[in-house]
């Protein structure tokens, strides 16, 4: 579901019937979340708990991709509007500054834990073990040849590199709406270029035309945009052979019996690797809460205090079966004082 932007009328409108009519038409009961479709089952978990614990409504929670809650958050403040937005990503500058433009002044960012993104096959496929140029150079739309660049002509995994599995080259992944695919671009493709000399240059003289030709994918049938559901990736997987899929941790901690996670420069994806950052595609996962929307949304303050306590968010805690690899103890606290404390994040750089 999209929003459309709303006008600065409508904004005060909604604020007003939020915060003034509370037993009229113009609220809604219980908590909304939405965005990221790895934070999904995060707050999905969460949701079940706070609806049973308290007997409330059940929270609504949405998968529409980092890009697309966060887009629907920025609309404004009021019942029509999410309180949370779910990210697997920073909110970047353009985002703050929308929400900005639209009424949304204070935005409480918090960091609930790690994920790693995976790259992974069927169980009874070939086993990767990626290294150095060998993402980019299978998945970029043009790579470095001749005096400039040419479109990438890999087809398959041995032309890349010899020592990689043999067949041709097939990746499903997150569409462009996805915080995933922003990590990936920036965590996995933009670190493989760099192991390339003329791209190792080129970052050095051009970071623009750098990221241009780093975080641009292929369009020709080699890597499939595969929608918001992850877990549609890993049934892809187990369907079409050879298929290779890239996608959030909890996904294969949840479906470690059907598929297998490759290596990247040796290291395998598990909670220590990814909470170390030794993992290589590792990133932070957060949630952006409306600060106007507290005290109005029943239970909101009480959903985000569930959302980072030690028995959601903490070593061993619920969310952890699900796949999030926690904070450090230090860093946990730190967020839930953000959290308790209501403190709105400043303007990302």
């Amino acid at each position: 579901m999209r929003l459309s932007i709303l006008t600065v009328a409508a904004v005060s409108a909604l604020a007003l019937a939020a915060c003034g009519d509370q037993g009229g038409s113009g609220t809604r009961e219980g908590i909304w979340a939405a965005g990221s479709s790895t934070v999904f089952p995060f707050t999905t978990r969460v949701a079940e708990n706070f609806a049973r614990n308290t007997g409330g409504a059940m929270p609504r929670v949405e998968s529409l991709g980092t890009g697309g809650g966060i887009q629907a958050f920025c609309q404004g403040v009021g019942p029509q509007t999410p309180d949370i937005a779910n990210a697997s990503r920073r909110m970047k500058q353009s985002e703050y500054d929308l929400c900005a433009q639209n009424g949304v002044t204070e935005i409480i960012e918090i960091k609930i834990g790690f994920d790693g993104l995976v790259i992974a096959t069927a169980r009874d496929g070939a086993d990767f073990a990626f290294q150095g140029a060998d993402l980019y150079l299978a998945l970029a739309k043009d790579v470095p040849g001749g005096d400039g660049f040419i479109a990438n002509p890999n087809t398959t995994w041995s032309q890349v590199r010899a020592g990689l599995p043999t067949g041709r080259i097939l990746v499903y992944g997150p569409p462009p709406t996805s915080g995933t695919r922003d990590s990936w671009l920036e965590l996995a493709m933009a670190p493989a270029a760099e192991n390339l000399p003329a791209m190792a240059a080129l970052a050095e003289s051009d970071k623009d035309a750098f990221e241009a030709r780093a975080h641009t994918l292929r369009e020709d049938g080699v890597w499939v945009d595969s929608g918001e559901n992850d877990n549609a990736i890993v049934q892809t997987l187990t369907r079409t052979p050879g298929s290779v899929g890239v996608f959030g941790y909890s996904f294969l901690e949840q479906n470690s019996e059907s598929v297998k996670a490759a290596s990247v420069n040796g290291v395998y994806p598990t909670l220590e690797t990814i909470s170390s950052g030794e993992y290589p595609i590792s990133r932070s996962m957060y949630i952006y809460v409306k600060k106007a929307h507290i005290g109005v949304t029943p239970g909101l303050d009480q959903f985000v205090a569930e959302f980072v306590s030690d028995a959601a968010s903490g070593p061993g805690g619920y969310l952890q079966d699900r796949g999030l690899v926690p904070l450090p103890e230090a860093e946990l606290a730190a967020q839930r004082e953000t959290a308790r404390a209501h403190t709105p994040m400043a303007r990302p750089e």
